[in-house]
């Protein structure tokens, strides 16, 4: 394979003394893949305009070749399938074909100035092929891994280019997108200009089940995104240049090269991947899902704490006119939930636990069906127990030989630090919500154990030293004991609770569908009234 010099390239090294170079057009684009170049063999003379570009395009305008011997020989349809043959032969084997050609141009009829030269149909007719080209493009290291992971985690890798579809055929084995032989049939491979062709509700069918989309447009990108979309996919395009901005600013989340990609595709997308690797979208998928994993966690814990201490509090007050948890207490305790709880919760690490999930829909809730188990049984035993403090406590932790007012005190003492002490062993539970083992990988966050821990200091430093300021007395050693017994208790109750199934219809559509159920009736029965049937769809 010989190196190919641009036309002025040539002229400026001194490499043709006789010829000289007129103009370069790179800015006339036939198809996305030819682009032509004006070249003057002697001033004043005929000048030839050579083209390069997609190599069966290019094979298809051209009646004749240049022979090793530089002589120009008519193109018989031997020839033609001889180099059709060679093309798909590099094409197969991941190679890029690009075709060389031209063809000579009379002077006269070049324009001179640049508003006509705008408005020039260049000649693409009667070429005279040069030499037909494989470039090979590797794939980097750790891409046929990243498409592997991407593909375990859910996510549907497809490839849309403007190459050869052998070529694209075999960059898609070669990567891991199509797994074999079998897989690279229609629909799973096809041409650009074949889904170009099809209606919008042809394109909406076939559009989950397409993996590679070779000799591509710009806009068949985009269509297949739109269809994509319009399917309830959430999509993620990755692209570099100029003419992939439209498909960038339209997929929900838009992936622009930081190396290679224009100032235009970096605008139009939402992230930019500094290093051009493909495998860094892995990251990008592992890092997204942590984010939303810890704000779900950080949920579960919240509503713990909220229904919890709404529950105890209401019932008090409603059943004996007197609340166990004081506002200052309420206070401390929003403090953890809030503040302390955000920043235990929302700093994990991604794991790659998180690539074994399958994506969110785009509609699906925030608060899932296991989100909800592990916050209902918290919020069970928490309320349950502690108000049964609140009403028998006095009995129940030996306190009735104290004074009332003591005993009071000791009691309401003893159900806050139980709560709080419940609170940050359930703050454990709320790391790994659908995991057994709460405790996996626990110690390499040390924000997460400095702030359980900074949270016990203050516990004890409020029991013990700030009573006046929140009303609190000192728990002997014994209470302290039952206190942290009970908050343990919370570990075995979310093992047995996470044994417990749940269906993988979100509860809200149970809701909708009995809230439906209950307006079809009512409907029914309004109809019958009035001597007519109605229907509620």
């Amino acid at each position: 394979m010989s190196n190919i010099h641009p036309v002025e390239s040539l002229w400026e090294s001194g490499l043709s003394k006789n010829n000289y170079a007129i103009d370069i057009l790179p800015s006339k684009v036939v198809d996305a893949v030819l682009i032509p170049y004006l070249y003057c063999s002697q001033p004043d003379s005929e000048v030839q305009i050579h083209w390069k570009g997609a190599a069966e395009i290019v094979l298809s305008s051209c009646t004749s070749y240049v022979d090793t011997n530089g002589h120009v020989i008519p193109m018989d349809e031997d020839k033609v399938a001889e180099f059709k043959k060679a093309i798909e032969d590099m094409a197969s084997t991941s190679l890029r074909c690009v075709a060389i050609a031209y063809r000579s141009y009379k002077m006269e009829n070049v324009p001179t100035d640049d508003e006509e030269l705008a408005h020039w149909k260049i000649p693409d007719n009667d070429l005279a092929l040069l030499a037909i080209v494989g470039l090979k493009d590797p794939c980097r290291p750790g891409v046929k891994d990243a498409v592997q992971l991407c593909t375990k985690s859910g996510v549907k890798v497809r490839m849309v280019t403007g190459d050869n579809l052998q070529t694209a055929r075999a960059i898609a084995l070669e990567c891991g997108i199509l797994g074999s032989d079998a897989d690279a049939t229609e629909p799973n491979l096809i041409e650009g200009k074949v889904f170009r062709a099809l209606s919008e509700g042809e394109r909406l069918e076939i559009a989950d089940k397409i993996s590679v989309m070779g000799r591509s447009s710009p806009n068949d990108k985009l269509l297949l995104v739109q269809a994509l979309r319009k399917r309830g996919h959430v999509v993620a395009v990755t692209g570099d240049g100029t003419n992939d901005a439209p498909a960038l600013h339209e997929a929900d989340i838009g992936l622009a090269m930081g190396i290679q990609g224009t100032e235009v595709a970096k605008e139009s997308s939402d992230i930019i991947i500094l290093d051009d690797n493909f495998a860094s979208v892995v990251k990008v998928v592992r890092w997204g899902r942590s984010v939303y994993a810890n704000i779900q966690k950080f949920i579960q814990f919240q509503l713990t704490v909220n229904v919890a201490a709404l529950v105890i509090n209401v019932v008090a007050a409603v059943s004996s006119g007197d609340v166990p948890l004081n506002a200052v207490q309420l206070l401390w305790v929003n403090l953890i939930m809030d503040t302390l709880g955000a920043l235990a919760l929302a700093t994990e690490p991604p794991t790659d636990h998180l690539m074994d999930r399958t994506p969110v829909g785009r509609r699906e809730p925030l608060i899932t069906n296991i989100m909800w188990r592990n916050l209902m049984i918290q919020a069970i035993y928490q309320v349950t127990v502690l108000l049964i403090l609140n009403f028998k406590g006095t009995s129940i932790l030996h306190l009735k030989h104290l004074p009332p007012d003591r005993a009071t005190k000791m009691k309401n003492t003893f159900i806050f630090n139980a709560f709080v002490l419940c609170q940050v062993f359930n703050e454990f539970n709320a790391r790994k919500p659908d995991e057994i083992n709460v405790f996996k990988g626990v110690t390499k966050n040390y924000l997460f154990m400095g702030i359980v821990g900074l949270t016990l200091v203050l516990q004890v430093i409020i029991i013990v030293f700030l009573g006046k300021f929140t009303s609190t007395v000192r728990l002997s050693w014994k209470l302290w004991l039952v206190s942290i017994g009970i908050a343990l208790m919370s570990w075995p109750l979310a093992i047995i609770g996470k044994l417990i199934t749940v269906p993988e219809t979100p509860f809200s559509e149970y809701l909708k569908r009995i809230f439906c159920r209950r307006r079809t009736s009512r409907g029914e029965l309004n109809g019958r009234r009035n001597g007519t049937t109605t229907e509620l769809t």
